[in-house]
């Protein structure tokens, strides 16, 4: 239509005025009565009424004319059936000459009004039948209406029976019901013709009309030439009165392959586009030439004057009314009626010019009374005066009950959408039957016989856009929309309908929400709260418990069994509250749940198919394409890995992909199957296609998150193939888009990686990836109508080499960061830009560390060979350039902590480097070479720069004592490596010595003794091992030195200070007992080194007591090494191991015995020394008792070694238990001393 359409905006009209409670127009007003409530209070009892115009046609309001008495009704006026300028385009309808209400004139307020079809509105429908309806219990005269319910809202439509049945004799359209008609109702059904009274009185009302105006008021008769054009008029009039009934709805055949059916524009379809592509809002004015060409041919359109939205006592109805109103001078608002005098006003009469008034909320009504024709008289009536009229008394309350009966009558009964009702009453008769057309006609073979089918499925179609439409629409309304589609969907032919068909399908997909994988389960929770709010198709339809059985069909006669209902008296009616709407208005219904994300993807996906099929089906170039079956799986390419090249390969694959990506900015498109870009099926196919890649991606996240990674991968797989096609489609790709595939590269990378780390299961992992679905078949097939989805097969094919699938997960991540470069996506999703940088630096960690392996491999491998391998040095390069990469990516995000994982790692390559250059020369005359020196160097350098990329050990504590820990190794290392293989050849002792000093103490600087951890044994024996090697260089250049006695005296300082601080630290742990008791004899070959240099009987005396202490401190490592020896003889015992088994492995017996005999030796040769000093000097002196205690201790403990020791059968247990009573008594001689 082509008229405007109002707001229904409820502001006060300017100078309205109440009046007996209805709110009235100025006389200037040009609109029609506005949106104001209005109470009549009529006889004690109140109804309440209001109503709000939502659509108007009509030209401003004129004053009627007041005709002269006698003016003959039966000449025409001149201006008779002719448009007038104040009347406007819809004068004939105003006048009431226009065809009767159309069969769907329902369905076309619905489609201009969808806001509020489903929700607000209980009924819509023509102020006609609303009128029957209500006049039922005082009325004999039949009924016929057809009812749907679409949500919680009726659409009532007279069913003219007789016109059907007409039709059926020309066509056999209706045979079905024409047969069921006979059988049931009436079996001697004949087409009953109007009278001529009728077509008189039309004729003359019509007439009186357009006398009322004409602006002087007189009557202007034509000449009488005109009455044959009056006579040819009024047989024009009843031949149309009856609006042609259409052939059962069918769409035009070229609309589903017109491109044109789709808006203007190349830009791909958003959701949004396509719920309001096809169900434009009124205002709009733009619906589609697939709903333009339905409603135009089908009688869909909305032709009322006035579309009203009246609200009766709790009932909100959307009312088309023809009424012609007249305002203006003392009457703002009226409706004019003509009347014969000679036949009295009834109730019928009364409860129609009532009710009129109020849903066109007219406050007066102006009768003309004629007789034969010759105006008589006016009379005017207020409205809430009609009840009370002489001859129409009529009570209003009981027009509300009848009114609320009816309504929950219906709501009760029509419970199922897409559904056909027919709601009839015989004439005469007191008994009203509800029965279900659509359940009769499924009975036939063809289900499209009913012409209601394709209007109620648009409109389910559209009130389920409207709804979608909604941004706050919340969802617990998902489940009506679900319900709105698939009954929409059921009730369409695939083959006639597959643009309506695919965009329903493509909207119940949406229905489920895909954007956030990672959302827990419960997230579905908010769609079934308040789910009594929806209703549902499938529900079975609960019996009837009204405590009146108002219509339990239980009694009925054996002939009414296909009525869904029976009212069996329309007395009933009148009673209050007789029918009580079991069913609220909305029958309970849950949109689905989902347990799980798999289930809730598989339910996207099967929509998407159909979407798929639809489309398919509806392009031209179906027969020019390869024939290929849907149940046949498509073969997965595999390539050999020698053919494909490797990384090499995928180097130019990459070229490729990004070359294709840089094409896709430009606009380029191309599809196999001929669709015209711009066309709905290409707009459709593109959001369907998009719609799958994220369902597929969604799985594939399910499935990683699983450990199912071989699933993973074929999801991801078909998620990428669906991008692909999706790209060979696209005419403009949009950034979101984009975003999407730097996401399913992003996965796939993780994927690749986690089939890479679990190599184990690989058999397992191959047999998930070559399943596939029927439905996934299927959608493949539909793909590769448009291409040949093998744009991203190097990302996702399944390789059996460890190398080549972590270089296919490294590209993947490079390709997820070239594509974020495109559009400026870095700075528009920064969290993903890290989280893909994050992943990069990972993989090329991952890939470095692979190399570097290889390289320790074969190293370790080369025995012969005296010099580094060409293949060792690759390795090197290529783990040394993956670990710089990966630095840079993670200091590109500022994350520390990895990058001095990474920076760890290289220290950790540098110093297997070192490594590889220490086995040159022979083992007997090698040297710590310059290149171990440099290597060794730089991995120092990496450490400490891991250390400065740290900061503090508060940042991340257990990577700070890591880097700590790896530092002191590799200072370690090396001082041993130069004191070991001394480079005499190229440096001086002193040199070295120096070097190797102060690389321990470097070593010693790095290992933290004093923090708890689970390292801090291993600290203790590394800071223990290396006191004693610094020991023992200094005894050893004390031992070698001649001449500066500073030196000397220095080395013999820290000699001793270094074997006191070994002592002590081998002491704290407690299963180093041969180290501790090393140290100890080394102490005392120390102090007899002294000694031998001493030359007062004194001195000697002293350092040998000294000597003889250390020895009783051994003690404790005697104890330690006995325990140990009675443990491995006896049954080994469960206790905790010790956190030091790697650096102090069990004991080696040999080496007991061996220190045990040196410590033995030692022992024998102190005592010795001990007693020859201790007796010269007790013959200078008698007096010193302690000496002669000591000296015969002495002498006592030094007889029982001598024997002990000289006893070749004693076991190793039984000596040292020997030892250890020796230096008890040792201990206590000393005591006393």
């Amino acid at each position: 239509m082509g008229d405007s359409k109002e707001a229904g905006a409820e502001a006060p009209s300017a100078g309205a005025t109440a009046r007996g409670g209805l709110s009235l127009l100025s006389q200037g007003e040009s609109e029609e009565p506005c949106a104001q409530g209005s109470a009549l209070f009529l006889g004690g009892s109140e109804v309440k009424s209001r109503a709000v115009v939502k659509y108007s046609a009509a030209p401003p309001r004129a004053a009627f004319a007041r005709l002269e008495e006698k003016t003959d009704l039966k000449l025409p006026p001149a201006n008779w059936l002719r448009e007038s300028a104040k009347l406007g385009p819809a004068g004939t309808a105003i006048l009431g000459t226009s065809k009767k209400s159309k069969p769907f004139s329902s369905f076309g307020m619905a489609y201009d009004f969808i806001d509020s079809v489903g929700n607000d509105v209980d009924v819509v429908s023509d102020s006609e039948n609303i009128k029957k309806l209500l006049k039922i219990p005082y009325s004999k005269s039949h009924v016929s209406m057809a009812v749907h319910r679409v949500g919680r809202t009726l659409l009532l439509d007279e069913l003219d029976i007789q016109e059907l049945f007409m039709r059926s004799s020309q066509t056999g359209d209706w045979t079905w019901l024409k047969e069921f008609y006979q059988r049931l109702i009436d079996q001697k059904w004949q087409r009953k013709k109007k009278s001529k009274e009728h077509w008189y009185q039309k004729a003359i009302l019509s007439k009186f009309l357009y006398y009322s105006i004409n602006g002087d008021g007189a009557a202007q008769p034509v000449p009488s030439a005109a009455e044959q054009r009056e006579s040819s008029s009024s047989d024009q009039t009843g031949d149309s009165d009856g609006a042609s009934w259409p052939a059962p709805f069918e769409m035009p055949s070229p609309v589903s392959e017109d491109p044109s059916a789709s808006s203007q524009g190349s830009e791909p379809l958003e959701p949004s586009y396509i719920v309001g592509h096809l169900a434009s809002a009124p205002k709009e004015q733009n619906l589609t030439t697939l709903f333009n060409d339905g409603e135009n041919s089908q009688g869909l359109k909305n032709d009322f004057v006035r579309n009203i939205l009246w609200t009766f006592e709790d009932i909100h109805m959307l009312v088309g009314s023809n009424m012609p109103i007249f305002g203006g001078g003392r009457y703002p608002a009226v409706s004019l009626r003509l009347r014969d005098n000679n036949k009295p006003i009834n109730v019928l009469t009364g409860i129609d010019y009532w009710l009129d008034n109020l849903i066109c909320n007219v406050p007066e009504l102006v009768m003309c009374f004629h007789v034969n024709g010759i105006v008589q008289k006016y009379e005017m009536i207020k409205t809430e005066e009609i009840p009370n009229l002489e001859n129409s008394n009529f009570s209003t309350k009981v027009i509300k009950d009848i009114a609320q009966n009816i309504l929950s009558f219906l709501k009760s009964n029509c419970t199922k959408e897409g559904h056909t009702y027919w709601l009839f009453k015989a004439s005469g008769s007191d008994i009203v039957k509800l029965y279900d057309l659509t359940t009769l006609c499924e009975e036939t073979e063809d289900k499209y016989q009913n012409p209601f089918t394709m209007p109620v499925a648009i409109l389910l179609y559209k009130v389920a856009c409207n709804m979608m439409m909604k941004k706050n629409q919340n969802k617990k309304h998902y489940g009506t929309i679900r319900t709105l589609l698939l009954n929409c969907v059921k009730l369409l032919d695939k083959s006639r309908h597959p643009q309506i068909i695919a965009s329903a399908n493509y909207m119940l997909s949406e229905l489920f929400q895909l954007d956030e994988p990672k959302k827990e389960e419960s997230s579905e929770s908010p769609l079934n709260e308040n789910s009594d709010e929806s209703y549902s198709e499938e529900e079975e339809e609960m019996p009837d418990s009204d405590e009146n059985g108002s219509y339990c069909t239980s009694s009925d006669p054996p002939d009414d069994n296909k009525a869904v209902a029976i009212i069996k008296s329309v007395g009933e009616l009148s009673v209050p509250e007789k029918y009580k709407s079991i069913h609220q208005i909305r029958p309970s219904c849950a949109f689905p749940v989902c347990h799980d994300t798999e289930e809730r993807c598989r339910l996207v996906l099967s929509y998407v198919l159909e979407g798929l099929k639809s489309v398919d089906s509806s392009i031209k170039k179906e027969s020019d394409l390869p024939a290929a079956d849907p149940s046949t799986p498509i073969p997965l390419k595999y390539e050999d890995e020698s053919a494909r090249g490797g990384p090499e390969g995928l180097e130019k694959q990459m070229a490729l992909f990004l070359d294709k990506m840089g094409s896709l900015q430009k606009g380029n498109c191309s599809s196999q199957s001929g669709m015209t870009p711009g066309s709905w099926q290409h707009k459709m196919k593109l959001q369907l296609i998009l719609k799958s890649s994220k369902a597929y991606y969604v799985l594939s996240d399910a499935a990683m998150s699983l450990q199912k990674y071989g699933r993973a991968l074929r999801y991801i797989k078909l998620a990428l193939q669906s991008h692909d096609t999706y790209c060979c489609l696209c005419t403009n790709m949009l950034s979101e888009v984009l975003l999407f595939l730097s996401q399913y590269l992003t996965l796939c990378g993780d994927i690749q990686l986690m089939l890479a780390q679990n190599a184990n299961n690989r058999a397992a992992h191959l047999e998930e990836f070559n399943y596939q679905t029927k439905e996934d078949q299927e959608i493949l097939h539909s793909l590769h109508r448009e291409s040949s989805c093998q744009g991203f097969a190097w990302a996702t094919d399944l390789s059996t080499d460890l190398e080549s699938q972590l270089s296919v997960s490294c590209k993947c991540y490079e390709a997820a960061n070239e594509i974020l470069q495109f559009s400026d996506l870095k700075s528009q999703n920064p969290e993903h830009y890290v989280q893909v940088l994050k992943r990069m630096g990972n993989i090329r960690n991952e890939i470095g560390v692979f190399y570097m392996n290889q390289a320790a491999a074969l190293q370790s491998e080369r025995v012969v060979s005296k010099s580094v391998s060409t293949a060792e040095q690759q390795l090197w390069k290529k783990s040394f350039s993956c670990f710089e990469k990966g630095i840079h990516n993670f200091e590109s995000i500022d994350d520390a902590t990895n990058a001095a994982l990474l920076l760890c790692n290289t220290g950790r390559l540098m110093r297997i480097c070192a490594q590889a250059h220490c086995g040159a020369g022979d083992e007997f005359k090698r040297e710590f070479s310059p290149e171990e020196g440099l290597y060794y160097n730089k991995a120092v350098d990496y450490y400490l720069k891991a250390l400065r990329s740290l900061g503090t050990r508060d940042r991340h504590p257990a990577v700070w004592d890591s880097v700590n820990w790896e530092l002191s190794t590799t200072y370690f290392t090396m001082a041993t490596l130069q004191q070991d293989y001394a480079p005499l050849s190229r440096k001086a002792q002193e040199q070295i010595e120096k070097e190797v000093s102060e690389a321990m103490m470097k070593s010693l600087k790095y290992c933290d003794v004093d923090s708890a951890s689970a390292r801090q044994p291993l600290c203790q024996y590394r800071a223990a091992t290396i006191h004693h090697r610094l020991a023992s260089m200094y005894h050893s250049c004390l031992r070698n030195q001649v001449g500066d006695e500073y030196l000397r005296k220095q080395h013999r300082v820290l000699a001793d200070l270094h074997y006191g601080q070994a002592g002590r630290l081998f002491q704290l742990l407690k299963d180093t007992p041969c180290e501790l008791l090393r140290v100890q004899l080394e102490r005392v070959a120390f102090a007899e080194f002294q000694m031998s240099s001493q030359n007062s009987n004194v001195g000697k005396l002293k350092t040998l007591s000294g000597a003889l202490d250390i020895m009783v401190r051994t003690k404790h490592a005697f104890q330690l090494i006995r325990k140990e020896l009675v443990e491995e003889l006896g049954q080994p015992k469960s206790e905790e191991p010790t956190p030091v088994a790697d650096a102090a492995p069990g004991l080696n017996r040999e080496e007991v015995l061996k220190l045990l005999s040196i410590f033995e030796s030692r022992l024998a040769f102190l005592l010795l020394q001990s007693i020859k000093l201790l007796s010269p000097a007790k013959k200078k002196t008698s007096n010193n008792v302690e000496e002669d205690v000591a000296l015969k201790t002495n002498k006592h403990i030094y007889s029982q070694l001598l024997r002990a020791t000289a006893s070749k059968n004693t076991s190793l247990p039984e000596r040292i238990d020997v030892l250890v009573h020796l230096l008890d008594q040792l201990a206590r001689g000393s005591a006393v001393q």
